[in-house]
């Protein structure tokens, strides 16, 4: 008598990965300083840079990615 495996469910990625991707944001300082951060509530990279100058002051540079 043969066994009968059940078949396996294919997994759907978790709303929260597809609709807001993560952003890694490097900041430079005016006073020369320089930071890393993570932006995890932005829908795009307009959205993302948004937030990180609305948090930090004195920013003269910033560049941002999407994480992987």
């Amino acid at each position: 008598m043969q066994e009968q495996r059940k078949q396996a469910v294919p997994r759907r990625p978790s709303p929260a990965t597809a609709v807001h991707p993560e952003f890694t944001a490097a900041v430079r300082y005016c006073s020369g300083g320089s930071e890393l951060f993570r932006v995890r509530n932005a829908s795009d990279i307009s959205d993302a840079r948004a937030v990180v100058l609305a948090e930090l002051d004195d920013v003269q540079t910033v560049l941002i990615t999407m994480r992987d």
